[in-house]
Parts: structure tokens; sequence; C-alpha cells
């Protein structure tokens, strides 16, 4: 995915990574940008970032960054943009990005393992779990199609992330969904503990290749369609 966001820059300079979390794609854009300027509206994630010597973090909203006129030749933003007004995020970029500068937000899907397991695992997301979701999460499971992206757009290849698991990793996984900690304040009780022995009878001992499709989409914000 980074190799393709660097091909689709005309220029290296500098990378803006927005929403930037736990800097993890921030570090990853050091591979192929001269600079990268990583924000979050956190101070907690950015005092916990991964340090990286050409990575500079910020606190600062999506909406006012900071950053000066036609500075930025790229912004990433990953799993965050529902999050952000966009209408003002939008605006924003057009502002910081150089004429030929690129957006591109993405997003990635509930996992996907084959068979009963994804079955098990979309009882507890639908079902169990569901109501704890925040409305915002609707977009990613849209795949971000409602999402109309400012400029010229600019084809982006499928990507899925893909892990090899045991049974033992993805409850642990699923244990840091972030709904399945809203159910646990709620309730006081572990909602994994629920699908638990249904996903290692499913699982069983061996390792399994965990998919998550991702959904990337990009455009020169500031130029106009042909």
């Amino acid at each position: 995915m980074f190799e393709f966001l660097a091909s689709a820059a005309t220029e290296r300079a500098v990378a803006w990574d927005c929403a930037t979390g736990n800097g993890q794609a921030a570090v990853a854009l050091t591979d192929h940008f001269s600079t990268v300027i990583a924000t979050d509206a956190s101070a907690a994630q950015i005092d916990a970032a991964l340090q990286h010597p050409r990575v500079s973090y910020r606190v600062a909203s999506a909406e006012r960054s900071g950053l000066a006129d036609k500075s930025v030749d790229i912004i990433t933003v990953g799993q965050a943009v529902h999050w952000f007004d966009q209408a003002t995020f939008f605006d924003e970029a057009r502002r910081v990005l150089q004429s030929s500068g690129v957006l591109a937000i993405w997003c990635y899907e509930t996992c996907h393992v084959g068979g009963r397991c994804d079955a098990v695992i979309d009882e507890l997301y639908r079902g169990i779990v569901g109501e704890f979701w925040p409305p915002e999460r609707v977009q990613i499971e849209r795949r971000y199609g409602d999402l109309r992206m400012p400029g010229a757009p600019i084809a982006a290849p499928d990507i899925a992330m893909s892990l090899q698991w045991t049974a033992a990793d993805m409850l642990g996984y699923l244990r840091t969904w972030s709904a399945c900690k809203r159910y646990e304040t709620a309730n006081g009780s572990d909602p994994v503990a629920q699908i638990q022995d249904s996903l290692l009878r499913e699982w069983g001992n061996e390792k399994r290749t965990v998919h998550w499709p991702m959904n990337i989409k990009a455009s020169r914000v500031n130029t106009l369609l042909e």
C-alpha cells in the first residue's frame, strides 16, 4: 500500500499522516518520503507514538492542522476519516496540499477466516456487541462507499492485510475491539467469553490465515475533474 502511495505522489518531500494514532503508518511512510508530519487530536496518542528521527509529531485536529499552505505532497488517513467533520477536513486538505498533491484515505473491514469461524466472529460483532459500536462505524461497513472525495480520483489496487494466527491470537484480538470494551464496562463481563468455546472448536489447533480487505480512496484534491 505504501509503495502505491509513493507512486501516486509527484513529489516525496513531505507527507502528513493525519489522525496518526500510534504512528505506525507515519513510520512506514518514512521509507518513501523525506519528512513525515504526524498529527492526532489526542495528546495521549502522540505521547505514546512510535518514535522515528524523520517523523515530527504534533497535537492537532484534522480540520485545523496548523500546517502551512501548499506545504504537503501527500495526506494519509488510516481508519479515521469517519470521525472527522469531512467537509471542513477536505477544505484543509485543499489548503495544505501542493497543486498535484494526493489525499489517500483507507479503512479495513472486519476480518475473514473462512468456514464457520466467520459465523462465530459475526455473532460477536453483530449480535453480542452490535449495539456498542459507534454509529460512525457504518461508514467502514460501507467501505467508505458514501465518501465523496474531492478532486480527480486515482485508481487504487486491491490490497488485503493477512496474518497467520492461532485461535488464541484471534481471541486476544477480539478483546481489543472498542465495542467489546464498551460492553464489558456496561455489563461487567467479557463478551468474547460467550463465543470462546465455539471459536476454539471451529478453529482447531492449527494456524489459520486471517484476512482484512482494505479499501483505499485516493485523489488529487486540487486537480479538477475532466
